[in-house]
């Protein structure tokens, strides 16, 4: 029909439109984040670009579900708003008469939230958790970056090197600042480069410098000077990544059913099951009165998406709490959000049909 290729077609533009302004925010909010985590040394400055993609792919599905409900949520109230839904209305179409589209465009969004919800976003978090140890296991070697005072593997060492000098690995002006037995050494030259071992030990060897050691808060101190002075590098033991319910597969949540898992599972089943029922709510939730105020429905929806996710996250907690049977609380909040919007919709269709009889 005429209206639904119309509603398709309008539905697919304001979802586009929603989902770059919402993926815009997120990546935004998330960058300033991580840039401020890479600032203070807790990340290194090239994982940025890795953990923002993992991140927003963990992020995908709730972001995926509120575009869905806001979409259609839109679509709707500017027909109402443009008397558009009164030509429908009008031509012997009925409230309910918009399911069948709505179902047509949310279906495949519910299945991708689904896909991203139960498998994409645990992968995407075991990723950037791998990613992190990766980069924090590094060797001191691989920390040095020109210009930036760098913290060693082990925390007792800060490396500064002020250039990098041609394609061997040597570098300009290089500082070692150490703590050994209590006495602070403090190692400057003019050049360095890096070694190894026939054991496989990396040592970053400093050519023609001074070490300056005393004790912190006296006058005791004494200087060196060394044409050669080799330092061993640092590797963090590697250690496998701490698991946890957010990033087990969704087998493995069904394989061992603990309440922190189950939990786990109620919010992955849960969030496409509650996309579906917002973009059905959206219908009945998008009727605007063009001689009142605008945003009353707006307001109502807001709080409606609010209550809802807040609910799902009660459920899990109650769940994980031993409060709440899995059983009951992964089906108990969606079914009245269903009763919900079966009133909803009776409302309306009663209203509209009072509304042609009085006419």
């Amino acid at each position: 029909m005429i209206f639904q290729r119309a509603a398709l077609r309008e539905f697919t533009q304001t979802a586009i439109a929603v989902f770059v302004s919402l993926f815009a925010v997120l990546l935004t909010t998330q960058l300033i984040r991580l840039l401020g985590q890479a600032a203070g040394g807790k990340i290194s400055s090239e994982a940025v670009i890795a953990l923002l993609g993992f991140g927003a792919i963990n992020y995908l599905p709730v972001l995926l579900s509120l575009t869905l409900f806001i979409a259609v949520l839109l679509t709707l109230s500017r027909a109402y708003r443009d008397s558009e839904m009164v030509v429908w209305f009008s031509a012997g179409l009925s409230l309910t008469a918009w399911v069948r589209p709505v179902l047509k465009f949310a279906l495949p969004l519910v299945l991708g939230i689904a896909v991203l919800s139960l498998f994409l976003s645990p992968w995407a978090l075991t990723k950037s958790a791998e990613y992190r140890k990766r980069m924090d296991q590094r060797d001191d070697v691989s920390r040095v970056s020109p210009g930036a005072f760098k913290e060693s593997a082990m925390a007792d060492r800060v490396f500064f090197v002020e250039a990098v000098a041609g394609n061997e690995g040597r570098v300009r002006n290089v500082f070692i600042s150490s703590v050994q037995h209590g006495r602070l050494g403090v190692m400057a030259a003019a050049s360095g480069h890096t070694e190894v071992a026939p054991n496989g030990d990396k040592f970053i060897v400093l050519d023609g410098g001074r070490r300056y050691e005393g004790t912190p808060g006296t006058a005791e101190y004494r200087v060196m000077e060394f044409d050669r002075y080799a330092v061993r590098t640092e590797v963090k033991e590697s250690r496998g990544i701490e698991e946890s319910p957010k990033n087990l597969p969704v087998w493995d949540l069904v394989r061992e059913p603990t309440p922190a898992n189950l939990g786990e599972l109620l919010w992955r089943l849960g969030i496409p099951i509650a996309a579906f029922n917002l973009a059905l709510l959206a219908i009945p939730l998008s009727f605007v009165n063009p001689r009142a105020g605008r945003t009353n429905n707006l307001i109502l929806a807001l709080l409606t998406y609010m209550i809802y996710s807040n609910l799902i996250s009660v459920s899990q907690a109650w769940v994980i709490q031993g409060k709440l049977r899995f059983e009951v609380g992964v089906w108990a909040v969606h079914v009245a959000m269903l009763v919900v919007l079966v009133l909803l919709f009776s409302r309306r269709v009663f209203v509209l049909s009072w509304g042609r009889l009085w006419r």
